[in-house]
């Protein structure tokens, strides 16, 4: 075992952190295997009953996969190696879903991209008031994965589309609203639920015991923005959405469509806020990777017909391994994250310019060897 994750079993519960405070617990290669080692080993240990699945350090769980590692293998010109990167990854998500023993996961500060990979699909999934989740992945050109599109697409209404494209982050309120989280437990009182799922007293399910932990957070602003969120989110492509923020922030009640139609959505007369908020995002959408947005739209929306996590994950595969072979993508996506002073380089430069039936191409195409190899044959 590295230094980078803690495993140990007592009193029934085998307790799994993520240990690299300095990187916000962001995963590295290393982290992944291990972890699906540590996993694999207590599925038919009898010794472990429950497991508890958190970050070291106070200020995240998880900031998500390693993006100067992965940043590395698309540069040296390895991206066989980063797909196995994200093979190994999806895997882990997936086994955490459907692992046999309840899983609780702590998403204790920032939970963002992987860190969500590994909580988000827990059996039960716990937020803090410190608790700040989101897939951010628009805003360095890439587009959410590790399961994601299919928790944006099982968000109320048009919130996941709304919180995939802007990377909107999420407070407990809103992750528990959106479909995120199961429940919210104020940090203090974390090592004392971890003590009792330890214990497992009377109620004896760990679900039963986290409930004993649950507090009521605050109102989720994205429960409050539902109405309008849903009217223009529902636009069917990304410059229609920007199109109807523009009319609704403006006061507007119809905003034009394709053919000459026009759509209609509720007002917000006493509510500035409102209108602003839609503004911002609109302005958000206009600097983000007009691919990446374009990619990310249809992505979530198929997710919504798809049967099972592992197909969505099969669909982001396909587009991931597509991302990583793109050089202006990767280049867009240094400039973001690692020479911030750089301009993006993302290709092409407007909606406008963006291949209509590109994100749909690159989804129904197998290419690469898919994730689970027994899916092969239904893949394409």
């Amino acid at each position: 075992m590295s230094d980078q994750i803690s495993a140990s079993v007592a009193d029934g519960l085998g307790h799994v952190t993520l240990d690299r405070p300095q990187a916000l617990n962001a995963l590295s290669y290393e982290m992944i295997r291990e972890l699906t080692d540590v996993f694999e080993a207590w599925r038919d240990d009898s010794e472990v009953g429950v497991v508890v699945l958190d970050g070291a350090g106070e200020r995240g769980f998880s900031a998500g996969g390693d993006i100067r590692e992965l940043y590395d293998y698309a540069a040296d010109g390895n991206a066989a190696e980063a797909r196995e990167f994200f093979r190994a990854e999806y895997r882990l998500d997936a086994m955490i879903a459907r692992y046999p023993k309840p899983v609780v996961a702590i998403m204790d500060g920032i939970t963002m991209g992987g860190g969500i990979g590994l909580a988000g699909h827990a059996a039960i999934r716990v937020v803090t008031e410190r608790s700040r989740v989101a897939m951010p992945e628009t805003r360095i050109g890439f587009t959410p994965d590790v399961g994601g599109s299919w928790l944006l697409s099982r968000a109320p209404g048009e919130l996941g589309v709304h919180l995939a494209l802007n990377s909107r982050t999420m407070d407990a309120a809103d992750a528990l609203h959106a479909g995120f989280a199961d429940a919210f437990v104020p940090s203090e009182q974390l090592p004392h639920l971890v003590q009792a799922l330890a214990e497992r007293a009377d109620p004896g399910s760990p679900a039963e015991i986290v409930m004993l932990f649950d507090e009521t957070p605050g109102p989720s602003a994205l429960a409050l923005a539902r109405d309008w969120v849903d009217a223009c989110y529902s636009a069917p492509t990304v410059a229609g959405i920007i199109t109807r923020l523009r009319a609704f922030a403006e006061g507007r009640a119809t905003a034009p469509t394709a053919g000459g139609a026009s759509s209609s959505f509720p007002l917000h007369p006493l509510d500035p806020a409102a209108s602003a908020y839609a503004a911002a995002a609109a302005d958000e959408l206009e600097t983000l990777s007009p691919t990446a947005l374009t990619v990310t739209l249809e992505s979530v929306r198929r997710a919504r017909t798809l049967p099972s996590l592992e197909d969505a994950l099969e669909q982001e595969f396909r587009l991931v391994s597509w991302f990583i072979e793109q050089h202006d993508l990767r280049e867009g996506i240094r400039a973001q994250v690692i020479d911030k002073d750089r301009a993006p380089k993302w290709s092409p430069a407007t909606l406008d310019g963006v291949d209509p039936g590109l994100a749909a191409h690159v989804i129904d195409t197998q290419v690469h060897d898919p994730v689970w190899p027994d899916r092969a044959a239904s893949a394409g």
